[in-house]
C-alpha cells in the first residue's frame, strides 16, 4: 500500500468516514461551529487546507506542539531511527534509548524538582496519571484520593475518578474512592487529609479546563499538609510542563517539590505518543519491592524506540532554541495585549495565565441591549457566547482556538512555543476585531449566535 497515494485518492472523505465509523456527534459539532475543514498540511504554527488557505493554530493539539508541526530535527531523527532497524520492543531487555531519555529527564527535572530520580514511561498523559495513582496506593497502602473542582487528568477510569467535572464522570458507574475540594480551600484539604486514608492529593498547577490559577500560597501549603498527614503530592504537568508556562515545569512558579509528577503531550514532539511518571526513588521501591514484583506495573509500548527518540530530540530542541524563555517573553506580550482588550470591551470579565497558557473569560455586559442578547444566548446553553467568539475567529481570521471546558465562557490559548511576535500580534488583532463585532447589537457576531442556537436546539 502506498500511503501517499491512498491519501490523495481519499482526501476530502474525512467527515463522511468519521460520521459512519467513529463519532457522528463530534462531526455534527464541527459542522455547526464551522470547523469542518479538511487540513492537508501542518508546518510550524500553521495549518493549511487543500485550497492553500493558512490557519494560525492557537490550540496546538491541546498543548502537544511546543516545537510546532514538522520540526526538521525531529523528522530527521525519526527517519534515522526507522532506517537503523533498531531491535524495538524486545521486552525482555533494557532498551538503550529508554535509558538515555530517562537519564536526560532526571537531569533536567532535578533542576526543577530535586529528588525525583525514578522514571516510568507510558503512552499518554492519562496513562501517566493512572500510573501515578497506582504508585501512590502502592507506596502508602491507602486507597482514597483528593482532587480539585474543575480538574482534568484524563478520561480513563482511574483518571476519571479524579476528574472535577460531572459532565465527564456521569454515566460510568462507581469510580475509585476520591473526594473533590474547591481550589484554595486549605481547610477542606486538611480535614480530608486528617482522616488518615488519603493516598495522594493530585492537582494541576494551572487547570487546563478554564485556565484557573491557584492563590499564591495554596499549592505550597497543600504540599506541606500532605507531608504532615502522610499523603503524597502528585503534580499533573501533562499540559503545563516542558516550558508551556515560561518555566520548564509550572510548579517552579511556587517553588514546589512534589512526590510524583506526570508528563506527556509535548514530550512526543507531536509524532509519537509518550508520557512518563517521575517519582522519588523510595516511592518507586515500595511499588517494585522485590524481584517477583519487578514488573508489577508495565505496558507494551511505553519504551518503544520512536517515542524515546522523539522525547530525546524534543528536550534538546526546547533547550537549544530557548523555548522556555520564549514562552515567558511572548506570554507577557500576549497577556498585556489581552489586558488592553479587557479594558476596552465590557464583555471581557477576566484574563489570566502564565507563559503561553492563557485564558480569556467573558461575562454579562452592562449595557441593556447586549445584556438581553447575552441572556437569550446563555438561556439556550451556557458557554455559547465563547463558542460564538471561537467561530468568529475561525470564520474571519482563520485562527484556531477552543472553548476551555464544558459550558464555560472561557477561551484557552495554547499556541506552539515556536511562535513569534507576529503571530501574537495577529491573534490580538483578530480577537480585537471579533470582540468589536460582538459589541454591536443587533447584527454583528450575533447573527452567528442565532446559527449556534439553532444547532444547539437541534441536537
Amino acid at each position: 500500500m502506498e500511503i501517499a497515494q491512498l491519501i490523495a485518492e481519499r482526501q476530502g472523505e474525512n467527515y463522511q468516514l468519521h460520521r459512519r465509523y467513529i463519532t457522528p456527534g463530534f462531526v455534527r459539532v464541527l459542522e455547526i461551529i464551522g470547523y469542518d475543514k479538511v487540513y492537508t498540511k501542518g508546518e510550524g504554527a500553521y495549518l493549511y487546507d487543500g485550497a492553500g488557505n493558512r490557519y494560525l493554530d492557537f490550540l496546538g493539539g491541546y498543548g502537544v506542539y511546543h516545537l510546532g508541526r514538522g520540526h526538521p530535527a525531529l523528522k530527521r531523527a525519526l527517519h534515522e531511527l526507522i532506517e537503523l532497524d533498531r531491535p524495538n520492543l524486545v521486552q525482555m531487555d533494557c532498551p538503550l534509548l529508554a535509558g538515555l531519555l530517562a537519564e536526560r529527564l532526571v537531569e533536567r527535572t532535578k533542576a526543577s524538582f530535586p529528588g525525583l530520580e525514578a522514571v516510568f514511561f507510558t503512552n499518554s498523559g492519562a496513562e501517566a496519571v493512572e500510573g501515578a495513582l497506582k504508585f501512590a496506593r502502592g507506596a502508602t497502602g491507602r486507597e482514597r484520593f483528593i482532587y480539585l473542582d474543575h480538574a482534568f487528568h484524563g478520561l480513563t477510569l482511574g483518571a476519571l475518578s479524579v476528574n472535577g467535572s460531572e459532565h465527564f464522570r456521569s454515566g460510568f458507574g462507581r469510580l475509585l474512592p476520591a473526594t473533590a475540594i474547591a481550589m484554595n480551600d486549605l481547610g477542606a484539604l486538611e480535614r480530608e487529609l486528617a482522616k488518615g486514608d488519603v493516598a495522594a492529593f493530585i492537582a494541576e498547577p494551572i487547570q487546563g479546563k478554564g485556565v484557573y490559577l491557584p492563590d499564591e500560597r495554596f499549592l505550597p501549603e497543600a504540599q506541606r499538609l500532605c507531608r504532615a498527614h502522610g499523603a503524597l503530592f502528585i503534580l499533573d504537568e501533562v499540559q503545563t510542563g516542558l516550558g508551556r508556562t515560561g518555566r520548564f515545569f509550572c510548579g517552579e512558579h511556587w517553588g514546589l517539590e512534589p512526590d510524583i509528577v506526570t508528563v506527556s503531550k509535548a514530550l512526543s514532539g507531536g509524532y509519537v505518543p509518550v508520557g512518563t511518571v517521575l517519582t522519588r526513588r523510595e516511592i518507586h521501591k515500595r511499588v517494585f519491592s522485590g524481584l517477583e514484583r519487578s514488573v508489577v506495573h508495565s505496558n507494551t509500548f511505553g519504551m518503544n524506540e520512536l517515542a524515546m527518540g522523539a522525547g530525546l530530540v524534543t528536550l534538546e530542541v526546547i533547550e537549544r532554541e530557548g523555548l522556555v524563555e520564549r514562552a515567558a517573553r511572548l506570554g507577557e506580550r500576549f497577556l498585556a495585549g489581552l489586558m488592553e482588550l479587557k479594558g476596552k470591551y465590557e464583555l471581557v470579565r477576566d484574563v489570566r495565565g502564565k507563559g503561553l497558557m492563557v485564558g480569556i473569560e467573558f461575562g454579562p455586559p452592562r449595557s441593556l441591549a447586549l445584556r438581553a442578547a447575552w441572556a437569550g444566548l446563555e438561556k439556550v446553553q451556557e458557554g455559547l457566547f465563547a463558542q460564538m467568539v471561537v467561530m468568529g475567529l475561525m470564520r474571519d481570521h482563520r485562527l484556531l482556538t477552543q472553548v476551555s471546558g464544558h459550558r464555560v465562557n472561557i477561551i484557552k490559548f495554547l499556541p506552539p512555543l515556536v511562535i513569534g511576535e507576529e503571530e501574537v500580534d495577529y491573534a490580538l488583532r483578530a480577537l480585537d476585531q471579533v470582540l468589536a463585532e460582538a459589541h454591536r447589537f443587533p447584527g454583528g457576531l450575533w447573527k452567528m449566535g442565532a446559527e449556534l442556537v439553532k444547532g444547539a436546539l437541534a441536537r
